[in-house]
């Protein structure tokens, strides 16, 4: 039924538009049956044919807006007309280069077609992440649309965790990640902090454009490292555009940039196509952060502010165990509800009280505090379990899975397995 409504109002907006300019519409039928197509060369033939597509498409457009006018339900179709007039209206008003092929396609329908429910909780987290992102984007002059890449990074799952051991919204590894000063402890995953990653992914960014002066390049050393674009540009004879180069990329890199573009085109249009974002229970703007002066549990702040242990998680990421430490010479600090962060300040007397008695009566289950400074990567000798690599090291089986996104205790001869020592 609405395939035929938008039909319909199709051909009501062509009929208006032939009576408000005085051309009799029947006379542009009748031209357009005579065009003496056998006297046209096939450039002619070309250019003719791109005419009537990008007319048809502007139809296409106009009655699709006309029908939102009477039915705001309405929802785009899935066709190669309205990615490209939408991606070329995308394109106009941002410095990447949003290109549509079909290797785009391809991603655009697994959002919009197969991913919508997933789609939806993105919006809905964007709702919270992207001021923050944008907030640091602009203070350094980056294009906004940089917010998007996190979708593809992580799709805003803040606790993100790769098979390589890349973490949080902007997927660090901990080597990059302790260049940017993301520190890591027993208690505390700087990458997963919204803040600090997001400043830190900004100063990589910037790094890398100033060596490639190309936000699509950028995008694809951000995936592959510099390195291999280097590698790219010299084997294509030194092109420097991405397309150009996509061939001798990283094969995970050369699909990295359209899943970019998708994912944009997902986010900023995903409305059109009936998409909409989850329920999200706070906005970023709705917040505040109180610097914390003793250890506390999420639970005391549940129990003397209201606030659920599920939203402070939600807040908090960086914290492994809903415990927020002091450590000499660090600051930490806890997101909350700005109504719950102004309580917190009047009442942390009474808070810091009780999460004393919290700590002393599970002193003896509570994990000791160790700095993770250096990372030793072990491979895997016959007859090792993890039971034996984590007694070497002083760690848990637990932490070793945690570090190298393993899901059972199953490893093989000649594994690398990244470990955090307690011990050497």
């Amino acid at each position: 039924m609405r395939t035929f409504s938008l039909v319909f109002a199709g051909l009501l907006a062509f009929s208006a538009f032939g009576q408000e300019t005085g051309v009799d519409s029947s006379a542009v039928v009748a031209d357009s049956v005579q065009v003496p197509t056998t006297d046209l060369d096939s450039a002619a033939l070309h250019a003719l044919d791109e005419r009537l597509a990008r007319l048809d498409s502007e139809h296409l457009m106009f009655a699709f807006h006309s029908l939102r006018e009477v039915d705001t339900n309405t929802p785009l179709p899935l066709t190669d007309s309205v990615f490209e007039y939408y991606m070329a209206e995308l394109d106009a008003r941002t410095p990447f280069e949003m290109a549509y092929n079909p290797v785009v396609k391809r991603y655009l329908e697994r959002y919009l077609k197969y991913g919508t429910a997933r789609l939806s909780r993105m919006m809905a987290h964007g709702q919270y992440y992207f001021p923050m992102f944008e907030e640091h984007l602009d203070k350094y002059d980056m294009p906004l649309e940089i917010k998007y890449l996190a979708v593809v990074e992580s799709a805003l799952n803040p606790k993100a965790r790769s098979y390589v051991g890349a973490t949080g919204l902007w997927q660090f590894m901990y080597g990059t990640g302790k260049l940017y000063d993301l520190k890591v402890n027993s208690y505390v995953d700087d990458r997963n902090d919204p803040l600090k990653s997001t400043e830190a992914a900004c100063q990589y960014m910037l790094k890398m454009y100033d060596v490639f002066e190309d936000w699509n390049l950028v995008l694809a050393a951000y995936n592959s490292g510099p390195g291999n674009v280097r590698k790219a540009i010299r084997r294509s004879g030194g092109k420097t555009s991405y397309w150009e180069i996509r061939p001798f990329l990283p094969r995970e890199t050369s699909a990295y940039v359209p899943l970019f573009i998708a994912a944009t085109y997902a986010m900023e249009y995903g409305h059109l196509y009936g998409i909409g974002p989850a329920d999200i229970p706070v906005y970023y703007m709705e917040t505040d952060t109180v610097r914390i002066t003793q250890q506390v549990h999420f639970k005391q702040i549940q129990d003397e502010l209201g606030v659920d242990e599920a939203l402070m998680e939600f807040l908090n990421p960086q914290y492994k165990y809903k415990i927020v430490p002091v450590v000499k010479g660090q600051d930490y600090f806890l997101s909350l509800p700005k109504d719950a962060a102004n309580h917190f300040r009047i009442g942390q007397d009474s808070i810091y009280k009780v999460a004393e008695g919290y700590f002393e009566s599970r002193a003896s289950s509570m994990p000791d505090f160790t700095q993770m400074n250096e990372r030793t990567v072990h491979r895997v000798k016959s007859g090792e379990t993890l039971g034996h690599i984590a007694g070497k090291y002083g760690v848990g089986v637990s932490e070793i899975k945690r570090w190298n996104g393993l899901k059972s205790d199953m490893i093989r001869v000649g594994q690398r397995i990244v470990v955090y020592p307690r011990r050497l």
